[in-house]
């Protein structure tokens, strides 16, 4: 039995009695801030909203608009990131900022394909930027959108693969008034009625539309390809700590994963190491904690023994290397999984 096809319509009056207040959005009748927008899409991908609020409100008061940003050092910015994960963001955070106001003195432009074009920004978050900034048409598609519209269409293709047709569908049904209002509208439903587990399909504003509500399997879409095992990787971080507290630390490489981050000098990761203290930063008379610590990156699972050495207050730091008390680890842009490492020192020296 055919169904009706979803209107806008219907989603928008629905958004309008139960939009989300979120501090990035305009109220309503309002033009959002492209500057709030952009800050807002980097930090919530792959991010829940409750973790990304704290973050926003700091920048904002830090950086408040996308000329102080700019101006910036990307260590402050990494620094400032710490914590939220994904830190490939922060610095493409910092490189459009710059962008902006070496291209486009200062002003995010109004078009999609010169959002694009600007370093970070990928077809979502220029698509996003375009519609909930400037109310162009353009159809954002994160995995909440993702979700809404693979249901409504019952795609039985897998994901990535269906990636291309779920964006044509979600783009044939944004309409040309409010775009905008409606990329947030789909974000809004799939956040809080369409979800991944039990949706709420009854109180759905397409669930007569719906393909997959009226197969009774909602939870069946997006259908996804079955993913492997994270490869798993070792290594030793050592823990080296002065009499007067202080923690031997240092910055990663200019590239690669943690560019630019702060770290516990820690071996190579991969193969469980078979000669650790080859690569110990210092001699010292290390010993190994009994209690390792574990962190699942993107593409592998890392689990590292922590080696402890305690060291004298006139310690130098070699080379490459500085001591930093833990009342200024909030200056440094210290990872998550740092973070655990440093866990392991008592509580008193943590506070930062």
């Amino acid at each position: 039995m055919p169904l009706p096809s979803p209107e806008a319509k219907q989603l928008l009056a629905w958004y309008d009695r139960h939009r989300r207040r979120l501090p990035w959005r305009a109220e309503p009748g309002h033009r959002a801030d492209p500057y709030h927008v952009f800050l807002s899409e980097i930090m919530l991908q792959q991010t829940t909203v409750k973790a990304v609020i704290p973050y926003f409100h700091a920048f904002l008061e830090r950086w408040p608009a996308v000329a102080d940003l700019a101006a910036a050092p990307l260590e402050e910015v990494l620094s400032a990131w710490a914590g939220l994960g994904y830190y490939a963001r922060a610095r493409n955070l910092s490189a459009c900022a710059r962008a902006v106001v070496e291209r486009h003195g200062g002003h995010f432009p109004a078009d999609e394909d010169a959002l694009l074009a600007l370093p970070g920004i990928g077809p979502y978050t220029a698509a996003a930027i375009a519609a909930i900034a400037f109310d162009l048409p353009a159809s954002p598609v994160d995995g909440n959108i993702e979700r809404v519209v693979s249901r409504l269409h019952g795609v039985e293709e897998a994901l990535p693969g269906a990636k291309p047709r779920i964006r044509a569908l979600a783009g044939d049904l944004t309409p040309r008034a409010r775009p905008g209002d409606f990329a947030q509208a789909m974000m809004d439903l799939g956040a809080t009625l369409c979800t991944p587990k039990k949706p709420a399909c009854v109180l759905c504003p397409f669930s007569g539309a719906c393909r997959a509500r009226a197969e009774g399997a909602a939870e069946r879409y997006p259908v996804k390809a079955k993913k492997g095992e994270k490869p798993q990787r070792f290594g030793v971080a050592f823990l080296a700590v002065r009499a007067d507290g202080a923690v031997l630390l240092r910055t990663r490489p200019d590239t690669g994963l943690l560019a630019k981050m702060t770290e516990v000098p820690s071996t190579q990761w991969g193969a469980p190491p078979r000669e650790p203290a080859r690569e110990a930063p210092l001699a010292a008379a290390w010993r190994a904690l009994n209690a390792p610590v574990r962190h699942v990156f993107t593409h592998f699972a890392l689990e590292l023994q922590v080696w402890r050495a305690d060291l004298p207050a006139d310690a130098p730091a070699p080379g490459g290397c500085r001591f930093v008390h833990p009342r200024d680890f909030s200056r440094e842009a210290l990872p998550s999984v740092m973070r655990k490492v440093l866990a392991h020192l008592p509580a008193p020296a943590r506070a930062g």
